[in-house]
């Protein structure tokens, strides 16, 4: 049991779940939009997500708090070196926009780490941010690179499936932040720290409202996808009711991150 806790410690902590649900929300942008399946794009976004997770999950522990490396962090370090080779690889088969806007993406997720500016924070301690940076990032990540890539015009079916997708991203969040409640700095100004555990919860349930009813203005409207969606929402429905601060970490870090693997799963296969 000792080696199979190590197995899943290592596998959560080295960011390969959540980089398994952006290649997920990537295949599902494929599938959405019709693109046929791009390797290139889905693998830059696969280990890009375990690099830039990696690196804003350990910078503060290594760079500043000069915490002792253990040998779990040491692998995750050759993981996140790996990967960031990968990443150059792909990087190089990609369009030249997608180049360009993917590098602005980095930006974003390195102002979210680092304090560029003198006597400041980084963006994820800035008061109430962090949740829209986060959403931001994904969306761009899983949607709008892959559709520049694949040369399609934006159209409002792309507007309205970036909607869906920072709203997503931003329940999702919502249940990170209720159960890090205990943890996270009353600085932070964090939606439960704001406005408390349980409209917390109603807030994250209302904008599933938006995620599933702005389906129907898709021009590609399939019923099987808005069934999928709905199975997917009542999912999502269960995380919130159920968050709470006293919750294992596994709760989020692995069930909650997996909620865009079961999506494209059903997608795939039901």
């Amino acid at each position: 049991m000792k080696v199979l806790k190590y197995i899943l410690d290592f596998y959560l902590n080295g960011s390969i779940h959540v980089a398994l649900s952006c290649y997920a929300l990537i295949r599902i942008t494929f599938h959405v939009f019709h693109i046929q399946y791009d390797e290139s794009m889905a693998l830059f976004g696969f280990f890009g997500t375990i690099v830039g997770y990696n690196f804003v999950k350990y910078d503060v522990l290594v760079r500043v708090q000069k915490r002792k490396i253990g040998n779990q962090l040491k692998i995750i370090a050759v993981l996140s070196f790996i990967s960031l080779f990968l990443v150059g690889y792909y990087f190089f088969q990609l369009t030249r926009i997608t180049q360009i806007v993917s590098i602005v993406i980095f930006l974003i997720t390195a102002l979210y780490t680092l304090p560029f500016f003198p006597n400041r924070r980084n963006a994820r301690n800035w008061a109430g941010v962090k949740i829209y940076i986060v959403a931001v990032c994904w969306v761009g990540a899983t949607l709008v690179l892959p559709l520049i890539n694949a040369e399609i015009p934006f159209s409002s079916d792309f507007f309205i499936k970036c909607i869906q997708r920072f709203v997503l991203v931003f329940v999702l969040v919502l249940v990170f932040e209720i159960i890090d409640l205990a943890n996270d700095d009353p600085h932070l100004q964090t939606v439960p720290q704001t406005i408390g555990v349980k409209r917390t919860k109603i807030l994250g349930l209302l904008l599933l409202i938006p995620f599933w009813g702005l389906e129907v203005f898709v021009s590609t409207f399939y019923y099987h996808d808005a069934f999928i969606n709905l199975i997917m929402i009542f999912i999502l429905m269960l995380f919130i009711v159920f968050a709470n601060p006293n919750r294992s970490k596994y709760y989020t870090s692995f069930w909650v991150e997996s909620v865009p693997i079961f999506w494209w799963l059903m997608i795939t296969f039901l």
